[in-house]
């Protein structure tokens, strides 16, 4: 993790540039038409409010009515014929401390909390995607990688990898979830290769010696083949989480230039040669540099085999992204990381990362968003010895019984268990101070996240271009979840 430096952006909500049409809902006896849907006809709209006070905790509320009077309100127009991205999904890193702590929880206790984490079912919040560390992240209880050799010793046929020491918790654990969700998107990114394959043979910092480029990408190939042979499908990888901070442990450093060698003569090459259609997703850092990405996508040798690039919001402004896609719109973005600290106020963190991460990245063209991590325990443990100490986890788990949601759980919560894993953003008016994001489902159902970033309650109307309104009221602070 990079020590956090937030800088409070502007929400920019980008330019519009529609694509990609709508396949027809299909309607049984009790669904409503699409023609009925861009009518607004229906029972009304259902929504989900969170108070920075935390007298409301993604709390349903009463029912808001459709009628025709938008006198003297803002008003939230969302327009269907402006389409963007598909969405692939929300949720968290689940990393080896949190599969500890998760699995050492009793079993009904495990398995009533990973219903609410990734079913969609009553309470479940419906988390579609996962990050997960290829090897230790800084929050596992120490640092290993797959194929850790004695100092000054090599493998350079890798003969000695091994997931074994993923076998114990994580693997498990996500057979579990994925027999809620089978079709759980899950991305890897390591933290650093073999200290043997490093030019100063350790687990912090330093960068990968060009000599082992070839054995690198080979490991990552294992690693992808291992997984898939316990039925675990790892879609995408990084090549490095934040290339660009050695501070952490385990980490390494990989400028753009590296990376892009990297990729274009081994990573590349050698996924091709295995038949591999993972994804490869470039950089994995903050947007304080979208210049890292674009030097790598405009390498015509590189470019055929990265399918986008990846952001975390530690440094600059969420609206980086844009800019690579302006510059490269046939590449996806994915926002893949931010904590919360156990430090931090639950109305402020919850502000600030419903605008610029829920409502900010998608509004930024990004197609998925990943908070930074799922579980850690009261003392903001497991972490290895230069590991991040004040990252707090979504939820803490105390005990073998006892959980508790904290301020990511809520902000996750309000677009995960709403916007699935292959609905649309689409076009929304944004009045002062309610910043938004609206999507359609694959279900044919409208989802707007709102927050009211102004110092009083705000009433607004909401609904579709051309069609009747339902009102609303925000306090200071709220967020609201609106779905129809």
């Amino acid at each position: 993790m990079s020590s956090v430096s937030r800088v409070l952006s502007g929400l920019a909500i980008v330019g519009l540039f529609p694509f990609m049409a709508f396949a027809q809902q299909t309607a049984g006896p009790s669904a409503r038409t699409a023609a009925s849907l861009a009518r607004n006809e229906g029972p009304g709209v259902s929504w989900w409010l969170t108070n920075p006070d935390k007298s409301a905790l993604l709390q349903e509320q009463a029912p808001l009515t459709f009628t025709s009077d938008k006198t003297g309100q803002s008003s939230i127009i969302l327009d269907t014929a402006e389409r963007f991205q598909t969405m692939d999904g929300f949720g968290f890193a689940l990393t080896g401390g949190s599969a500890i702590l998760i699995e050492g929880l009793r079993p009904k206790e495990r398995k009533d909390l990973l219903q609410e984490l990734f079913s969609i079912k009553g309470k479940g919040i419906g988390i579609s995607y996962l990050r997960i560390s290829i090897g230790a992240s800084d929050l596992d209880p120490a640092v290993f990688s797959y194929d850790d050799q004695p100092k000054g010793q090599t493998d350079p046929e890798l003969k000695q990898f091994s997931i074994q020491k993923d076998e114990q918790y994580l693997i498990p654990l996500l057979h579990e979830i994925l027999a809620i969700n089978p079709q759980l998107h899950i991305l890897g990114s390591p933290w650093s290769a073999p200290s043997w394959m490093k030019d100063n043979d350790t687990t912090a910092a330093g960068h990968l010696d060009p000599q082992w480029y070839k054995a690198y990408a080979t490991y990552l190939v294992k690693y992808i083949k291992a997984m898939r042979a316990h039925g675990i499908r790892v879609e995408a990888i990084t090549p490095q989480n934040e290339p660009l901070n050695p501070k952490n442990n385990p980490s390494m450093v990989m400028d753009d230039t590296a990376q892009d060698v990297f990729i274009k003569t081994s990573l590349g090459p050698v996924f091709k040669a295995a038949g591999l259609t993972t994804k490869i997703i470039v950089y994995d850092h903050n947007c304080d540099r979208p210049d890292y990405p674009m030097y790598i996508l405009k390498d015509p040798k590189a470019d055929p085999y990265v399918s986008g690039s990846a952001f975390h919001l530690y440094l600059g402004k969420v609206e980086a992204m844009s800019g690579v896609h302006q510059a490269y719109p046939n590449k996806a973005l994915y926002f893949t990381e931010i904590y919360t600290a156990g430090s931090s106020s639950f109305a402020g963190d919850l502000n600030w990362h419903i605008a610029n991460v829920i409502i900010g990245a998608p509004n930024n063209w990004a197609k998925n968003v990943l908070e930074w991590n799922l579980a850690s325990d009261p003392d903001l443990n497991p972490h290895t010895p230069g590991g991040c100490n004040t990252c707090l986890g979504a939820v803490t788990i105390s005990d073998s019984v006892s959980i508790s949601r904290n301020v990511a759980y809520y902000i996750v919560a309000h677009a995960s268990k709403f916007v699935r894993s292959g609905s649309v953003r689409i076009g929304s008016s944004t009045p002062d101070h309610l910043v938004n994001v609206a999507f359609r489902t694959p279900q044919g159902k409208f989802v707007v996240i709102v927050l009211n970033n102004a110092d009083h309650a705000q009433t607004f109307s909401l609904g579709l271009k051309g069609g009747k309104a339902a009102t609303a009221t925000l306090n200071a602070g709220a967020v609201g979840t609106f779905e129809w």
